[in-house]
């Protein structure tokens, strides 16, 4: 070991537990100077670093071939930790065995590999949620390959100390007689188990099932026997105090699956808009345009575009991003159809290639001050002053332009601020002006009273949607509906639902969700539970506000109680009663849903499984499997919900289709809409609390 850690390690174990020798634990090599911590999220912040701990075998210059899960792991997590605004730092032990004990000695704060869940490494380990699901498959020499268990004669199987397959085949040992254990060394790898099976150093072996998909020759001596255990959950792990890291662990793995679930990015126009039945919708998160409210998806610019779909009988899917400079991108990058974010037309985005539509909205630019300043008389009495302003906006344009004219006033420049973030700064003084459209000014001040207008440029300026200029189609499509209802009634009010009405104003902002703002009362108590399971906190938020709402009282026809809306019965077989106890209520939903979770196949992508398992909840597991049987003999994919057993579900209320099928008819709209609003409105609180992107409707 290297000396600097050796001290480090026995420093660390004098001082918080008297000892006064190394640990003994494999040897242990860090890509930098280490040192003992045991502290959670804030003190690993406070470091800069997340260490991340892998087995010597996964070292990127050991790793196998191409492919090898490992690398993948690897990738994820340093994406993982550079999303937390941190760096990654690698430790490799030489001894697989005790890499849950280097993690509770503080050497290290994540175990990244190929690493299995299994009930002894539960009781000193907490787990996040799934990276992947395998099987444990039996590996044993090509002349047994044709043979049942029981038809192989006595066997060793040759297994690494401390792994799960050690567990598997010590009971495997117990049901069979014939059938002994050879412990190994914990350094040994999956690719020497599979090597030493081939060139029969082995009788055989127990690896997983993603990792024969790499290993295993197709013409090679070692093959795949049977297997053992069905549905091994690979995880990452953490010590059981770090609760705040494996919270933003299960987040970020949940939401980058979900939103991975969603498709590539197409450029698309009208036919292709209208084939698949939905509107990819760029936009920005802020009070105006999007905003989540509770559990409802909100915003005027929102609200205007779904119009427009229902109208065309489209679903919305949401691309959230938080710049107009992002927003572009995205759009050029095909991730999305159309721009909906109050964007300005000016001529310096018609010169750079983007089409706008009609005019949905005008407004005039305003200068905003702190309350009391003296209002500015002409522009020439902004001689002198400082204007703090994105200058990705349309308002930075103005501003050069005025200075081009000569008039002497300064600009800040203030990179990723919403016109919102700015408003806050001038009235808390950090900043002495700044810029707003005429409708947020007036809807800031429906709710404040340290803002005022002092100046109002003239002429308006009109705002509209964004295409790309090839979609010419879909833009006829967008300046029909707005020639047909710009200034009707349904924009009417819409305009003043957001713009005019202050207690509706009011009340938006009171409790929109966003950074340092709780979504429900029950916040505290859901990311608590959630953790026993390896869920994301936001993801049955969301379901709960489906379910009751947030009323923990809540009941319905059938008896359903509580927030998360469980039987009675069902909550007795988890051991709850009570239901409308919100802790009860909330853990007997949870324990609900991971049951039902373990009754889909283990190879299902975590997306697909959580969606499989939200449509259980509501319609029950067999209804979900008749719809997964009917997918697959109508051609379509028995493991993807959106578009392929969803539309099965729906066809089991039609007699022709609930005939055939095992549990009979079902109102499969109800599952269809029910997994595709937690869904939406999970994907709003990613984008509301502060993640990057968003899906569908």
């Amino acid at each position: 070991m290297r000396l600097g850690i050796f001290m480090l390690i026995c420093l660390g174990f004098m001082l918080l537990a008297g000892c006064d020798k190394e640990p003994e634990v494999g040897e242990v090599v860090s890509t930098f100077d280490n040192y003992l911590e045991t502290g959670d999220l804030p003190a690993m912040k406070e470091r800069g670093f997340i260490r991340l701990l892998a087995p010597r075998f996964d070292e990127p210059s050991g790793l196998p071939r191409d492919g090898i899960p490992a690398s993948e792991y690897q990738h994820q997590a340093e994406a993982f930790v550079e999303y937390l605004g941190l760096e990654p730092r690698w430790v490799y032990a030489d001894n697989f065995s005790e890499l849950g004990t280097l993690i509770n000695q503080g050497v290290a704060d994540i175990i990244i590999t190929n690493y299995s869940v299994t009930k002894a490494r539960k009781k000193t380990l907490a787990f996040s949620t799934p990276v992947n699901a395998v099987q444990e498959r039996l590996v044993v020499p090509r002349a047994l390959a044709d043979l049942a268990l029981t038809e192989m004669g006595s066997l060793i199987v040759s297994v690494p100390d401390g792994s799960a397959y050690q567990e598997t085949a010590t009971k495997l040992a117990k049901r069979h007689q014939s059938i002994s254990v050879e412990v190994l060394d914990s350094s040994i790898s999956d690719e020497a188990l599979v090597n030493g099976v081939a060139n029969g150093e082995f009788a055989a072996s127990i690896v997983d099932s993603n990792m024969l998909d790499i290993l295993l020759d197709e013409d090679g001596e070692a093959v795949a026997g049977p297997v053992l255990n069905r549905k091994r959950r690979i995880a990452w792990a953490v010590r059981p105090s770090s609760t705040e890291l494996l919270n933003q662990i299960n987040q970020y793995i949940t939401s980058e699956r979900i939103i991975a679930s969603d498709g590539s990015a197409e450029a698309r126009d009208w036919e292709m808009i209208a084939e698949h039945g939905v509107l990819r919708v760029i936009t920005s998160n802020n009070p105006a345009s999007y905003f989540m409210w509770r559990g409802e998806l909100m915003g005027f610019d929102y609200d205007l575009i779904k119009d427009f779909a229902k109208q065309h009988r489209l679903r919305v899917r949401v691309v959230v991003r938080d710049s107009p400079s992002a927003m572009f991108s995205a759009l050029e990058a095909g991730e999305g159809d159309v721009i909906a974010a109050s964007m300005t037309i000016t001529s310096d985005r018609q010169l750079a290639g983007w089409a706008f539509s009609k005019r949905y909205l005008e407004v005039n630019e305003q200068l905003i001050g702190e309350a009391g300043d003296v209002p500015l008389g002409s522009v020439q009495a902004l001689a002198g002053r400082t204007v703090a302003v994105n200058p990705e906006t349309a308002y930075y344009d103005t501003l050069k332009d005025l200075q081009a004219t000569g008039l002497q006033f300064d600009i800040q420049e203030v990179f990723q601020a919403s016109t919102e973030m700015l408003i806050e700064g001038v009235a808390n003084g950090e900043y002495d002006l700044t810029m707003a459209d005429s409708h947020l000014a007036a809807m800031e001040s429906t709710y404040r009273d340290d803002i005022a207008v002092l100046f109002q440029f003239e002429p308006a300026k009109e705002i509209a949607w964004v295409t790309r200029e090839p979609q010419k189609i879909l833009r006829k499509q967008l300046n029909n509906y707005i020639k047909r209802n710009y200034r009707g009634l349904f924009y009417n009010v819409t305009y003043n639902r957001y713009f005019v009405e202050k207690k509706t104003i009011a009340a938006h902002e009171a409790y929109r969700v966003e950074p340092g703002r709780n979504i429900s009362p029950y916040d505290d108590l859901v990311r608590e539970k959630s953790l026993e399971y390896g869920l994301d906190w936001r993801l049955i938020t969301s379901q709960m506000y489906q379910e009751s709402r947030f009323n923990p009282n809540a009941r319905s026809f059938a008896g359903a109680q509580g927030l998360l809306q469980v039987m009675p019965r069902t909550g007795r077989q988890f051991g709850y009663s009570n239901l409308t106890d919100p802790e009860n209520g909330v853990s007997a939903g949870l324990a609900y849903i991971d049951w039902l979770e373990q009754r889909f196949p283990a190879r299902l992508d975590l997306a697909e499984k959580l969606y499989f398992t939200l449509a259980a909840y509501n319609a029950g597991h067999g209804h979900v499997e008749d719809a997964r049987r009917l997918a697959q003999r109508l051609g379509k994919n028995p493991d993807k919900w959106f578009g392929h057993v969803e539309e099965a579900m729906l066809l089991l209320s039609k007699p022709q289709y609930a005939q055939q099928a095992r549990y009979g008819y079902v109102r499969g709209r109800e599952p269809v809409k029910y997994v595709r609003e937690i869904k939406t409105r999970y994907l709003g609180y990613v984008s509301a609390l502060g993640e990057q992107k968003q899906p569908e409707l």
